[in-house]
Formats: C-alpha cells, sequence, structure tokens
C-alpha cells in the first residue's frame, strides 16, 4: 500500500532549524513517495528503522554522527493506504535521552 504522510509541514519546519540534516530528510520525504507497505515489518526494509510496538517506529534519518536524526512516527494501516503520522523529531542525541515510556507516549506535533 501506498503511504499518505500526514505532516510533512512537520519535517519541512524541523528542517528549516536544523539545515544540516536537509539532505537527508529530503532523501526521505522523496523516498515515502514511491514505497509500498502490505505489513508493519516492511518498514523496517525501508531505510532504516525500527518498530516500537502499539503502531509506532523510529527512523534513524542520516546514519549516525553529527548529521544523525531519529523520527518517531505513527502508523495505521487502512483499507487503501498506510497513514504516517509525525509525533517526534531531534537529533540522534536527543533521541537516545528519550525513556522507552515516552517513545511510546510523545506527541510533539
Amino acid at each position: 500500500m501506498k503511504v499518505r504522510l500526514l505532516t510533512s509541514a512537520t519535517i519541512e519546519d524541523f528542517v528549516l532549524n536544523h539545515a544540516n540534516g536537509k539532505k537527508h530528510f529530503d532523501k526521505w520525504l522523496e523516498g515515502i513517495k514511491t514505497t509500498d507497505w502490505l505489513e508493519p515489518v516492511d518498514i523496517t526494509h525501508w531505510f532504516n528503522a525500527n518498530l516500537l510496538g502499539s503502531n509506532r517506529v523510529v527512523f534513524d534519518i542520516g546514519g549516525n554522527g553529527r548529521n544523525a536524526f531519529r523520527m518517531i512516527c505513527t502508523y495505521d494501516f487502512g483499507r487503501k493506504f498506510v497513514q504516517l503520522y509525525v509525533n517526534w523529531i531531534g537529533t540522534h542525541e536527543e533521541y537516545n535521552r528519550l525513556t522507552n515510556e515516552v517513545k511510546m507516549t510523545v506527541w510533539a506535533y
């Protein structure tokens, strides 16, 4: 199923303050337009992603290091589309400081 990103403006706003991640997020946004997911495990085969449980996934954007970012999203497999909603975006370091409970409940956007 095609993915419908419900909060692309959230990503674009984040990149305005984190210009070093622009090329990584642009690549991610371009890729989301052509991906097909049939079940949650398919998400992990697309870029670097880990399922967190409770319909949440964390995307590793830009790898590790100075230009590394993490994005927590909620997904919902509907009948025609997979709805994807951005819950949180931050640097790799900021993500590492989140507790497991926060990763599962954060709704920053």
